[in-house]
């Protein structure tokens, strides 16, 4: 038994280290590759003078914190190529608030020109649209693209926040589009009236430009025979998107490496704190903790949700009962749901079919980490079963004539000298049960059975 104890303990933590060391080792190498080529681009320069250039910035996923970070690191980039100008080939179906305006701060503080091409089929949608909004022009194809529809919204909100949010990124919306001349009634409807436009619509209502391809945007930019630098998200960005993809998968990291920790103290080793330490950070980043609330005070309910589900894994460490780790992940999954609904998004909704099934696997996991828990306590609680101190507890019969306060005992057929515990105790006879409570040297205290 102790050595399937020992086999599964192993199992468990190497199962948390290589998760660990995947999910710490994408970044590190990303940022290896980065700085590579950066030197590579710093050669080239000095060899040869550089040619003029045009950033073409992919944005083809959710407005996430990985797409935030690609767009930041591509104007950046831009502007130290001294480049002639950047274009989004967008199609996004949006994203967080938070990492919209992250994306179009970097566009108004960036001192080359933006522009923002939506190619056949592709779509400016909700968080896209204000980041279209926000560039120097926007060029559609009119052939099966849509731009909109753009009113925000918070996940189980009150009718008085969502009205707040939706008045506020109206008035915002309006603004881009006055600021670059476009037609601010269309830009109303946009975001008021969660209006969206196809290309054909939004080409007569004076919001975008005709173009059919991104060649034909660059020759309309005056950029068609500069070289082309494309910029799309790196491994480091997509780990990010991934976090960031739904705050249930953050959640979820967030409690498993609690539940690491804990089972660390129940068969230590510094590989499972480590480990649950990187999944607890990781999840943080998901949900954007780490760079701070955005300022809804409704979201420190589920912070206080994962402070009490942390407790009450804690609190197995002392029981061993399997209970207390599984009313944790229990209260934690709440804290998840509650995470999701705090957080301002202007699409997709965050709790999905998907996000369902995933807490319903987190209860179900939680469970058996519950079963777990109760095997290696119950496994720690067992009393030694060989040796003197397995005597503790076990009946014994009195063999010589009388116990009192010495005398012999049989204990499974073996004889032991004996001492009552009590030597005010009357006298035991030959036949009597006695009860062992501990041993000292070679000699067993006992008790009258029964007392």
């Amino acid at each position: 038994m102790k050595k399937n104890q020992g086999r599964n303990s192993r199992n468990l933590r190497t199962l948390f280290l290589l998760a660990a060391v995947a999910l710490i080792a994408i970044p590190v190498l990303s940022s290896v590759t980065q700085q590579n080529n950066s030197s590579i681009l710093i050669t080239k320069s000095s060899a040869t003078a550089a040619p003029k250039q045009v950033v073409v910035i992919q944005l083809f996923e959710e407005i996430d914190q990985g797409s935030a970070s690609m767009m930041t690191r591509g104007i950046q980039e831009a502007i130290t190529l001294n480049a002639q100008a950047v274009v989004i080939d967008m199609n996004t179906p949006g994203g967080l608030v938070s990492d919209m305006l992250t994306i179009i701060n970097s566009i108004n503080s960036s001192s080359v020109p933006v522009y923002t091409f939506v190619g056949t089929g592709a779509s400016a949608a909700s968080a896209g649209s204000y980041i279209a909004m926000a560039s120097d022009q926007i060029f559609m194809s009119n052939t099966d693209t849509v731009i909109g529809p753009s009113t925000p919204y918070v996940v189980g909100g009150t009718t008085s926040e969502q009205q707040h949010i939706q008045n506020y990124y109206t008035t915002y919306m309006v603004a881009l589009a006055q600021a670059h001349g476009r037609n601010t009634t269309a830009a109303n409807l946009m975001a008021a009236n969660n209006t969206a436009f196809t290309g054909y619509q939004a080409i007569q209502y004076h919001l975008a430009n005709y173009s059919g391809s991104l060649t034909q945007t660059l020759s309309l930019i005056g950029v068609s025979g500069d070289t082309i630098t494309t910029v799309s998200e790196n491994p480091s960005e997509q780990v990010l998107t991934f976090l960031s993809a739904n705050s249930t998968l953050d959640g979820i990291l967030i409690i498993i490496g609690i539940v690491a920790i804990a089972i660390d103290f129940l068969h230590p080793t510094i590989l499972l704190t480590i480990c649950g330490a990187v999944l607890v950070v990781l999840g943080l980043i998901g949900e954007e903790v780490i760079q701070g609330p955005s300022g809804y005070l409704g979201i420190y309910l589920p912070i206080t949700l994962y402070i009490l589900a942390a407790a009450l894994i804690v609190v197995e460490i002392k029981t061993g009962h399997g209970f207390m780790l599984f009313a944790g992940v229990v209260v934690g999954a709440i804290g998840t749901i509650l995470f999701a609904y705090q957080v301002p998004y202007v699409s997709p909704n965050p709790l999905g079919g998907i996000e369902i099934i995933e807490i319903g696997i987190l209860i179900v996991v939680g469970a058996v980490l519950g079963l777990y828990a109760r095997y290696i306590g119950s496994t720690l609680r067992k009393k030694p079963v060989t040796g003197q101190e397995s005597l503790v507890g076990a009946k014994a019969t009195v063999h010589s004539e009388a116990l009192g306060p010495e005398g012999e005992v049989t204990v499974n057929g073996i004889i032991w000298h004996a001492s009552l515990a009590n030597s005010s105790l009357s006298p035991l006879k030959k036949g009597d049960s006695v009860t062992i409570t501990k041993v000292e040297g070679l000699t067993l205290v006992v008790v009258p059975s029964g007392l």
